[in-house]
C-alpha cells in the first residue's frame, strides 16, 4: 500500500484507514493550511477554488477531535443546499464506516423537505456530528429536540451563498445557542461586505486562509464561444449538443423559468432531459439527483444552485445558454467540468449585449475560441471584435487626417469640400499604406 502523507497529521488509525482506501495520498493546499488550524482549535476564514478539496480541510481535523465516549453533539456543519448538505454528510459515512465498534462516531444530517416529527424521535440519541441547512437545524433547536449547546465547532459552508439565500440569519440564530468559546470555520469564495459583520460578531482574530487561484478556471476546459446572431438561443444549444454528444452536459440558464423553457423545448426534440432548480419539490429534486447518479441522463438543465457545491460526477460538456450576472458564477459553472484531473469543454451562447461581459472574463483570464455551427460541423470564426477594431482604426485615420488638413486663413467659397476631398486623399494613403505593410 502507497504510504499516505497525511501521516504527519498523526490522525487516528481508522482516519488514515479511510484516507488510504478513498486515494487520498497528497493533501492539497487548503488541507495542508488548514487541517493543523483546525486541530489547535482556532477559528478561520477559508477561500479557496471550487475542487480544492475543501470539504476534506474540516471534516478530517472534526473526527480526529470527536470524543465518540460523549454522546452530545459536537461540531454542527452547515450548508445552503439540501445537496450540498447530504454530499457532506455521506464524505463524513465513507470517513465513519472505518471507525471501531466500540468506538462509532454518530452523524445525522437534517435538512428541509424531510418530516420533520420522525426526525424528532430520532433524536432521542443526540450524534455526535451534526450536518444541515440552516432553517432545519433551527427548527430542531426551538423545537428542543436537537441540542446545540454542547457543540465546539461549528462550519459555515459556502457562506456568500448562505448570504445570497437569505439563510445566514438561521446561522446566526443557531450560533447563538453555542458556547461563547465556539471555533468557528467559515468557507466562502468571496467575502462580501455584508458578511463581515457576522464574521466580527463570532470569530476574534480568525487565521484568514486564502488560496490564491492558480489558474481562474481550471486549465483543461476549451471555453467556446457561439454568437446566437439573431438565432433562436435554444436552437443553437440544441444543435451543440447533438454535435458534441456529451458524456454527461449541464445546460446553466438564470431563471427557473428559462430553465423549465429550455428543458421542455429539448425534450420536444427528442432529448431525455433531467432538470434542477429552486421550485422543484425536495422529493422531485432528491429523484432527479438519484436519476443523475444512475446515468439516466445524458443533459441536465439547471439554474446556478447547481453551479456551487453540488458534485455531479462525470460532466463532460456544460453550456450557457445565457451568462450569469454574477460573473464569478461562470468559474462555478464552469467548474462543474474538467475535474479530478480530466478534460471538459464549456460553450456560451451570447447576444451582442453580452460584450462587456465577455470583455471582463477575458480580463479575468479566460480565452475564449470564437466558434460557429454551421451544417452540423463546429468551425472557427474570426475574432468578435473585429469589426469593432476596424472601426476604431477607421476613427483614428480620420483623426489623423484632419489634424494633417489645416483650414485656410482666408475662407473661400467651397473650401468645406476641399478640405473633405483632402481628408479622403490622405485617408486612402494611409489605407494603401497599411494593405503594403501587411
Amino acid at each position: 500500500m502507497k504510504e499516505t502523507k497525511f501521516d504527519r497529521f498523526q490522525f487516528k488509525p481508522f482516519i488514515i484507514d479511510a484516507v488510504n482506501d478513498l486515494g487520498f495520498y497528497e493533501p492539497t493546499e487548503i488541507q495542508e493550511r488548514l487541517i493543523p488550524v483546525v486541530l489547535k482549535g482556532e477559528s478561520a476564514v477559508g477561500q479557496s477554488q471550487t475542487g480544492t478539496g475543501k470539504t476534506h480541510s474540516y471534516i478530517l481535523p472534526i473526527l480526529e477531535k470527536i470524543d465518540p465516549e460523549k454522546k452530545e453533539v459536537q461540531a454542527v456543519i452547515t450548508a445552503p443546499t439540501r445537496e450540498l448538505a447530504n454530499q457532506i454528510y455521506h464524505e463524513i459515512l465513507k470517513i465513519t464506516e472505518y471507525c471501531d465498534e466500540n468506538e462509532r462516531i454518530s452523524a445525522k444530517c437534517f435538512i428541509g423537505g424531510t418530516d420533520k416529527q420522525r426526525t424528532i424521535e430520532r433524536l432521542k440519541n443526540q450524534p455526535h456530528i451534526v450536518v444541515g441547512t440552516p432553517g432545519r437545524i433551527n427548527d430542531l433547536v426551538n423545537e428542543q429536540a436537537l441540542f446545540v449547546h454542547t457543540a465546539t465547532v461549528l462550519v459555515i459552508d459556502e457562506a456568500d451563498l448562505m448570504l445570497d439565500m437569505g439563510f445566514i440569519e438561521d446561522v446566526d440564530k443557531v450560533a447563538a445557542r453555542m458556547p461563547k468559546e465556539l471555533q468557528m470555520l467559515v468557507f466562502s469564495a468571496t467575502i462580501p461586505e455584508r458578511l463581515k459583520p457576522f464574521i466580527k460578531k463570532y470569530m476574534e482574530n480568525p487565521k484568514i486562509i486564502h488560496i490564491e487561484p492558480k489558474q481562474i478556471a481550471a486549465g483543461k476546459i476549451d471555453h467556446y464561444l457561439i454568437p446566437s446572431r439573431h438565432r433562436p438561443k435554444i436552437g443553437i444549444v440544441y444543435e451543440a449538443l447533438k454535435l458534441f454528444n456529451p458524456y454527461l452536459a449541464i445546460v446553466f440558464a438564470n431563471t427557473k423559468k428559462m430553465a423549465d423553457e429550455a428543458a421542455d423545448a429539448l425534450i420536444e426534440r427528442g432529448l431525455k432531459v433531467g432538470r434542477i432548480h429552486g421550485d422543484l419539490s425536495p422529493r422531485e429534486r432528491k429523484k432527479v439527483m438519484k436519476q443523475i447518479r444512475d446515468l439516466e441522463f445524458q443533459y441536465i438543465v439547471a439554474t446556478d444552485l447547481a453551479a456551487r457545491g453540488i458534485d455531479i460526477e462525470g460532466v463532460s460538456h456544460v453550456i450557457n445558454l445565457e451568462l450569469p450576472q454574477d460573473l464569478d458564477f461562470y468559474i462555478h459553472r464552469v467548474g462543474r467540468t474538467a475535474r479530478a484531473g480530466y478534460s471538459g469543454t464549456a460553450l456560451t451562447v451570447y447576444d451582442p449585449s453580452d460584450e462587456d461581459a465577455l470583455n471582463r472574463l477575458e480580463k479575468m483570464g479566460i480565452t475564449f475560441k470564437n466558434v460557429d455551427i454551421q451544417r452540423g460541423e463546429l468551425i472557427e470564426i474570426g475574432d468578435r471584435n473585429k469589426r469593432k477594431n476596424r472601426q476604431k482604426q477607421e476613427d483614428a485615420a480620420e483623426l489623423k487626417a484632419k489634424l494633417l488638413v489645416r483650414k485656410p486663413k482666408k475662407v473661400k467659397p467651397g473650401y468645406k469640400k476641399k478640405i473633405l476631398a483632402e481628408i479622403e486623399k490622405i485617408k486612402k494613403r494611409q489605407r494603401k499604406l497599411q494593405r503594403k505593410n501587411k
